[in-house]
Formats: C-alpha cells, sequence, structure tokens
C-alpha cells in the first residue's frame, strides 16, 4: 500500500493546489532561495528563472489539475475506489507503484509536473534533484499541506555512477535526456517497469505570407518569436530552433527578418541573456560571422549584434541543420508548409511543438506529419496548458494500472 492511498484524490489535488499558490508568490521565502540556486545551477539571468516558477505554478489550479485528471481517467472517482462500467466490464485505477523522476539538466522543473501527476494516482514518488534542490524544497512545502507527502513524495540527488538508487525498484520511471542517457537509464530497469521517456527535441515556427497582411502583424508575430527564441538562451525543446517563413504576404521575408532581429533586441531587456561558457559564445559569434561572409557574396543574410547575443540566419546552406546555438534562429524563406516539412525531414528533427501564424489546413497538416505534440502561437511556445500533452504522452494514465473491480455493484471501496 502506497503512502497515499487511502487520502482522498480531491484531498491530493487540494495540498498540491494549495503548494503551488504558496510558490507562486515571488516572495516566498523558499521560492526565493530556490531562485537564486536556480540561476546559480543553470546560468540563466534571474528574470528567465523568475519567468519559468511562474509558469510552473500558475497552471497548477485545482479546476486544470482535475480537468486534465478527468480527460485521461473518465472520472475522478476512480483514483479513489470507484469501479468504472465498460463493456460490461467494471474496473478500477490503482496506483502503478513506486515512481522515480529522473529530471534534466536544463530545463527549470521539468520533473515537477510529471512527479505531481503520479502522486495524484497515488504512488509513491522519488526524484532525481538537480543541484538547487528545487524539488525537495516544493516537496517540503507538500508536507506542510498534507502531512502523507512526507512518506510519499522525496528528491535527492544522485550522479548516475553511483548505486544510490536502484531504479530495478520502481515500477514506473520517468527520464529526460538524450538518446545515451534514456539508452542507459533502460538498461537499468526491471522488465515489468513503465518506462515514460522523453528524449531531446526542437520546435519550429511557420509564418504563412497571409499573416504577414501588414507591418503592426508582423511586429505582433515577431515580438512573440523572439519570446520563444530567447527564453531559456534557446535551450530545451519549447524554444524556436528554426523558423519558415512563406514568400507572398505584404511584408517580405527579408523585412520580417529585421523586424524580428528588433524584438529580438528588445525581448533581451525583458529577460537579459544568462552567463555563457567561452565556447558558447565564439560558437554564436562564429556562425554569424560566417552567415556575414555568406550573404556578403549574395546568399542569404545575417542580424546580429557586435556582442553575438543572439544571430538570426537567413536562409543558411539548406544542407544544414539549425545551429542550436544560444539565442541563435535559422530563418528560410519558404513556399508552402511542404518546403518545411521536406527540410525537417531531410535533417531527422525531433519536432515537440509547432508555433504558428495563420491559419490554414496546409499547416496543420505538416504539423501533424512531424509528430508535433502541440500548435501554439507564437510567444506561447514556452508556455505549455496541463492539459496538453508533452512529448505526445499523457499526465496520469501512465502512472495508474487497471484492474477488474471484484466487489458488489455499484460499491464504493478505499484501498
Amino acid at each position: 500500500m502506497t503512502a497515499l492511498a487511502e487520502v482522498p484524490v480531491a484531498r491530493i489535488v487540494g495540498a498540491i493546489a494549495d503548494a503551488a499558490e504558496r510558490w507562486a508568490d515571488a516572495d516566498f521565502p523558499p521560492r526565493v532561495r530556490a531562485q537564486a540556486l536556480i540561476v546559480q545551477r543553470t546560468g540563466y539571468s534571474l528574470p528567465v528563472v523568475e519567468y519559468a516558477l511562474d509558469r510552473l505554478f500558475s497552471a497548477l489550479r485545482p479546476a486544470a489539475i482535475v480537468a486534465t485528471i478527468e480527460r485521461e481517467l473518465g472520472q475522478l472517482a476512480v483514483l479513489d475506489g470507484y469501479a468504472l462500467q465498460g463493456d460490461g466490464i467494471r474496473v478500477r485505477a490503482l496506483p502503478a507503484g513506486r515512481a522515480c523522476v529522473v529530471s534534466s539538466r536544463t530545463t527549470i522543473g521539468v520533473a515537477l509536473w510529471p512527479a505531481l501527476f503520479a502522486l495524484c494516482a497515488k504512488c509513491d514518488v522519488i526524484v532525481k534533484d538537480r543541484e538547487d534542490g528545487f524539488v525537495r524544497a516544493f516537496f517540503a512545502t507538500l508536507a506542510e499541506e498534507l502531512d502523507e507527502f512526507a512518506n510519499a513524495a522525496r528528491a535527492q540527488q544522485w550522479s548516475g555512477d553511483d548505486d544510490a538508487v536502484d531504479l530495478q525498484s520502481f515500477d514506473a520511471v520517468v527520464a529526460f535526456g538524450n538518446d545515451a542517457t534514456l539508452a542507459r537509464i533502460a538498461k537499468q530497469l526491471s522488465p515489468g517497469a513503465r518506462y515514460i521517456a522523453y528524449g531531446s527535441k526542437a520546435s519550429a515556427g511557420y509564418i504563412s505570407a497571409s499573416a504577414l497582411c501588414d507591418r503592426p502583424a508582423a511586429v505582433a508575430i515577431a515580438a512573440g518569436a523572439a519570446r520563444d527564441l530567447v527564453l531559456y538562451d534557446t535551450e530545451g525543446c519549447l524554444s524556436l530552433h528554426v523558423l519558415f517563413i512563406e514568400r507572398g504576404g505584404a511584408i517580405a521575408p527579408e523585412l520580417f527578418a529585421r523586424i524580428l532581429a528588433a524584438e529580438t533586441e528588445r525581448a533581451a531587456i525583458e529577460f537579459p541573456p544568462g552567463t555563457r561558457d567561452a565556447g558558447a559564445c565564439a560558437a554564436v559569434a562564429n556562425a554569424r560571422d560566417l552567415a556575414a561572409f555568406r550573404a556578403a557574396g549574395g546568399s542569404g543574410g545575417v542580424f546580429s549584434d557586435a556582442q553575438a547575443s543572439y544571430a538570426l540566419l537567413l536562409d543558411p546552406p539548406i544542407g544544414e541543420a539549425p545551429p542550436m546555438l544560444p539565442r541563435t534562429l535559422a530563418v528560410y524563406r519558404v513556399d508552402s508548409p511542404d518546403d518545411a516539412l521536406a527540410y525537417v525531414r531531410k535533417h531527422a528533427i525531433p519536432i515537440e511543438a509547432v508555433a504558428v501564424a495563420g491559419v490554414a489546413p496546409a499547416i496543420a497538416r505538416m504539423a501533424q506529419a512531424l509528430g508535433a505534440s502541440r500548435i501554439a502561437p507564437f510567444g506561447e511556445l514556452q508556455r505549455p496548458p496541463l492539459l496538453a500533452y508533452h512529448g505526445g504522452r499523457p499526465r496520469i494514465a501512465e502512472f495508474v494500472r487497471w484492474v477488474a473491480d471484484e466487489t458488489h455493484e455499484g460499491a464504493a471501496h478505499g484501498r
């Protein structure tokens, strides 16, 4: 029996939402301490970290949590032992058991939502915390809201080389990382464990010619795209890594790129660049200078600044994949969504989300063909709603197991 087995799920949801509301307060002392440590660990500027925490906690409202659970499980009551009738078979949802969440190095709080939904499923949860101890600090607030969380939710640090945590002892494991990391973790799991793996992905943007109807419309789109680019210094699967602009609009792609450069510099005032190592700085400067050399020869263009704090590369060689550098964006002029689809497929880029401006069936078909989990307006890539699937996977369904109900018809029972 798990630590939360006898706790009504509505009480669990309420405690999570109450703790999140406390952390949504920018002056909440544990949050203030966590912010400073996250800045130190990631190198992101403080406004970027504050934005990340605001996004994480503002979404955790009771109605949103309940709606997410009920969309996937049918009704909240199945987590309290009430059976569902389906095809003549009564079934109920039980916790998957013990769940482990291995958080990523970069994305702030990426482990938190999976851990919280595993708790809503009444699993016992342990999170591999980062050096800033962010998840551990939030779990301490959870325990203040509901005593049972002290035993149900734990966070600790461990390296990939030690044996502090035996992954074979878990019934479900969530992991974020590159292919090598995910493969290494997979080898450590028990044969019956559910492996919920999130690999490295990128996000793209597509602007239709009809959306670029005038300069005010172009500026609004560019402001959103700039935010998607600069947040988290373009690290993470929801950052804007490649942008496609249709020819034929009232605002030409070249002019839009110039507008986007101005909006990127404006966005950098709100979200200043983080601390970069010398290698990253040199890589961005090199990408800028190479694009400038090509432009001098009549191929493509580049928009940047003297410090190479950002770089917009207009029509870099189609045979090159996006640079995946801080605040660096590959921008391509295209004739249709088919051109964008061909480029992404050519470079085998795994796509998490697509930001779009302009409504057209062809754009929706492109996003679907790319396997995007979400289509969003520009400026909203980095704000996925709780109801959105991450990596195409459900939020809670993988943390429960369905069993036939053997109790009498219509009976309600606990664990």
